[in-house]
């Protein structure tokens, strides 16, 4: 049996660290699109090239975490 603190093949942990109070509107909808809300909301998501363009478009609010 695996154990939980593993990392899954293919997936990617992204955190919310900075408000998006101030940044530009599509950057928020970018944020909202990985599924982040509040700050330091975790997200456990498909590694794709989609969701990397995501990340990079609004890499100064998230990181990404091993």
């Amino acid at each position: 049996m695996a154990k939980a603190n593993e990392k899954k093949a293919g997936m990617i942990r992204v955190r919310l660290f900075k408000s998006v109070n101030s940044c530009q509107g599509r950057h928020r909808l970018s944020v909202k699109a990985l599924g982040l809300n509040k700050l330091n909301d975790v997200r456990e998501l498909k590694d794709s090239p989609q969701v990397r363009g995501l990340i990079n478009k609004v890499n100064y609010l998230v990181r990404i975490e091993d």
